[in-house]
């Protein structure tokens, strides 16, 4: 969770961390999720702050209650997060991209060639 944006809040940044954890699969759909005591040492954080961070997980359909066991990962939770972020993704990038390219007089096949060009070049 250290590479989280230091300004968020904690609870923010614990919700972050383990989307991350379940969107690469270090925490796989169905799998048990830390104790909310384990995180609360862990991170050296009020329980209270842990378990605001595993509701809001819970509200968003990320990950359920078994009662007397734990918190576990939903099953489908993989597919919700990429879904969420590709929503994102094109609303902060490729929206904004397109804008600018506009701007520039680029045409499609241009930003396409531009495209193909640069994702070789991050491989």
């Amino acid at each position: 969770m250290s590479n989280l944006n230091e300004s968020l809040p904690i609870y923010i940044r614990i919700v972050e961390g383990i989307k991350d954890h379940i969107l690469s699969e270090e925490l796989k759909e169905e799998s048990q999720l830390p104790s909310t005591t384990y995180l609360s040492k862990e991170y050296k954080i009020n329980i209270a702050t842990v378990n605001k961070a595993v509701n809001q997980l819970v509200d968003q359909g990320l990950v359920y209650k078994k009662r007397g066991i734990g918190m576990f990962v939903k099953a489908g939770a993989v597919k919700k997060l990429i879904d969420e972020r590709r929503s994102v993704f094109k609303e902060r990038y490729i929206k904004a991209t397109l804008v600018e390219a506009r701007r520039l007089n680029f045409t499609v096949d241009e930003l396409q060639k531009l495209v193909q060009e640069t994702y070789k070049e991050i491989k």
